[in-house]
């Protein structure tokens, strides 16, 4: 049965502490580096560890900026305003209004907070004074923001000290103090922006206070000259990868990370790259004919996948693979209409025909776009199966015909505001109608038709849910996608199920799919995945290999409903893990998450890059990059550095596009 969605309210941490922030921060930091003028100050006293990181990296001195948060009468926690060495005073005026607090209450508010400033002046530093700010650039740093009171008092007070420049950097923080504070600022670096943001601690797991006798140590060891990390990241990396090539791992490799596993899920961070479509092939033909696999499981809509496992079984009417995948017309229909899937399903056949029957190995789809299509489906077998309950059927799937037509997201936004009738109860009738009379409605020479039919009664009832959820949050709506893919992929195992044989599926979708969401800022969200989801259900036995690139081309658009072009891929950003995958100098590699020598590496959060079916290189750091811990988003991780882009079948609908690399 499906799952209800349900948004986590638990913290989604990114980070494992503090020091761990300062290192992604120093990454996103590094064109910093050899500037001589360069001075860290980070904001006593949870900033510090932060700074002493950044500054660490960047080979600069370090200091401290105590600043103290100004709280309302009563809920001290409760922001007003902040205080900074040398009186700088910044009150939000509208709460202050808003408290109808006095002039006078402020003063003892903030009089209270200066004591304990040069209190916390003095235990620092003792006798040292602070650094001159004239004429550095100055990289204020903190653990995180919330309404940003104590940087803006930071920054009006580094301000009077005549700095060449200010640069902001804090690990986590809203979207909108981001937004305000970057008018404010020369350079500023938000690592990540949860939304909704709760608290800077929700973006920790380790975010334990920060004493005194911490700030003092940190303060007193040098962050100049300091030698460089005693492991080489990229040495690490590369003597834990095996060269894999054209992405596919060696036998014994895959042998012993799938183990026993019923379900192997295969990523791709492109929906348009001609080398992952190749090697995920390869693999899954390897755990088909070596394995026991039984079903491939793709991110596509279950009747058009339908309609693939009915030629892969020798049933129905289509004459080869490419008239197969014709079902495959809505966009991006080059996703599985292109020559490496025809392939694949033409093996599959050829497998199929030399297989003892019933031991086939089938095509199958996990998505929900397909609302009207699966109507039609539950409609045409009911009519070959009890006409009666057809007609029950059509009359309760007429409700979307008033006013929205063939269009699923007309009717979501008719239904979501209001301005059209919902059909929810409907297709659920339709959907327990259909379960009710199971017995009676099994089909006796093909037991696949009625779990088809079954399959597309609940695809239509998780499709009027997420039609109207894309009009509300947008979390809300991809919680459902998932969630009806985890479920659809459940109901496939149990279908294939033999007694003493559990059932072996693989399954093709994209990384932002198959990756574990716990391990991506996209958690603060409450977001869900399809890997996820997998992992709690069936834990180790499930396994999920990721698939990234470096630079090359791919077959993708520049809007939704666009013409396929083949794109230019700009190189990988620094800082990001396929920037460091590229600088290990291996072609194609392969590389377990859990080696001894690469999961430290590979637990610390870096930037990852996406690319659906849309690609906008101009704006690629804000479009297609997110920060993730890759050693618990996936257990393998496939690499291959040049990448071409994915040759649709029907070649003629491409467009190349022209070389465009700027920013």
């Amino acid at each position: 049965m499906t799952s209800v969605p349900v948004l986590r309210d638990e913290p989604q941490q990114i980070f494992h502490d503090r020091r761990e922030a300062g290192r992604v921060l120093a990454r996103l930091l590094e064109h910093y580096r050899h500037d001589p003028d360069v001075i860290v100050l980070g904001l006593a006293r949870g900033g510090v560890p932060v700074a002493w990181e950044v500054a660490a990296a960047l080979g600069a001195p370090l200091d401290t900026l105590i600043v103290r948060k100004l709280g309302a009468p009563g809920n001290p926690e409760f922001a007003i305003g902040a205080l900074a060495g040398g009186g700088r005073l910044v009150l939000n005026d509208d709460i202050v209004r808003g408290l109808r607090l006095t002039a006078e209450q402020v003063r003892t508010i903030a009089r209270e907070e200066a004591r304990e400033l040069r209190r916390r002046e003095s235990a620092y530093r003792g006798q040292r004074p602070p650094l001159d700010v004239a004429g550095r650039t100055v990289i204020l740093v903190d653990d995180g923001l919330a309404t940003g009171a104590s940087m803006f008092a930071a920054i009006e007070a580094v301000r009077a000290g005549e700095p060449k420049q200010v640069v902001v950097a804090v690990p986590a923080a809203p979207e909108s103090t981001c937004h305000e504070m970057r008018g404010l600022v020369d350079d500023l670096v938000c690592a990540t922006m949860p939304s909704p943001f709760l608290a800077v601690g929700d973006s920790f797991w380790n975010f334990t206070q920060v004493t005194d006798d911490e700030v003092r140590l940190l303060l007193a060891t040098p962050t100049t000259d300091v030698p460089p990390r005693v492991t080489d990241p990229v040495a690490l990396l590369r003597g834990a990868a095996v060269a894999a090539p054209a992405g596919i791992p060696p036998d014994d490799e895959l042998r012993d990370l799938i183990g026993d596993a019923r379900f192997v899920l295969i990523g791709e961070s492109s929906h348009g790259t001609h080398e992952f479509y190749t090697a995920r092939a390869e693999i899954t033909r390897r755990l088909i004919v070596d394995h026991g696999f039984r079903a491939v499981a793709a991110e596509a809509d279950w009747p058009d996948a339908y309609r693939v496992d009915r030629y892969v079984r020798g049933h129905g009417t289509d004459g080869s693979a490419t008239e197969a995948l014709g079902g495959f017309e809505r966009f991006p229909s080059w996703m599985w209409r292109n020559v490496v899937v025809r392939d694949f399903v033409d093996w599959l056949r050829r497998y199929n025909d030399l297989t003892t029957r019933g031991a086939e190995a089938g095509f199958y789809g996990l998505d929900l776009y397909s609302m009207h299509r699966s109507m039609r489906r539950v409609v045409d077998y009911l009519e070959q199966a009890d006409p009666v309950a057809a007609e029950r059927a059509k009359r309760r799937y007429s409700c979307f015909d008033r006013g929205s037509g063939e269009d699923g997201q007309s009717y979501g936004f008719a239904a979501a505001f209001g301005s059209g009738e919902s059909c929810q109860a409907e297709v659920v009738r339709e959907l327990v109608d259909l379960q009710r009379n199971a017995a009676a409605l099994m089909d006796v020479y093909d037991g696949d038709a009625y779990f088809d039919a079954l399959r597309n009664a609940w695809t239509v009832r998780n499709a009027e849910a997420y039609y109207r959820a894309m009009f509300g949050d947008r979390v809300s709506s991809w919680n459902l996608r998932d969630e009806q893919m985890a479920d659809t992929l459940d109901a496939l195992a149990r279908h294939l199920d033999r007694p003493g044989a559990p059932a072996r599926v693989v399954v093709w979708a994209h990384n932002s799919h198959i990756g574990d969401a716990r391990a991506t800022e996209m958690a603060a969200d409450g977001q869900l995945t399809l890997g996820q989801l997998m992992r709690e259900r069936h834990g180790s036995a499930c396994r999920t290999i990721g698939f990234t690139t470096s630079r090359g081309t791919v077959t993708a658009a520049s809007h939704w409903d666009g013409p396929s072009e083949h794109k230019i891929v700009r190189p990988a950003l620094a800082s990001s893990i396929e920037e460091l995958l590229h600088d290990t100098g291996i072609p194609a590699l392969f590389l377990r998450t859990d080696h001894p020598e690469a999961a430290e590496v590979l637990a610390d959060t870096r930037l990852e890059r996406a690319i659906g079916v849309i690609y906008q290189p101009r704006t690629e750091r804000q479009s297609h990059y997110f920060h993730a811990r890759p050693a618990d988003r996936y257990d393998a991780v496939i690499h291959i550095d040049h990448t071409t882009a994915l040759e649709p079948l029907r070649p003629e609908t491409i467009r190349h596009a022209t070389r465009d690399l700027r920013p």
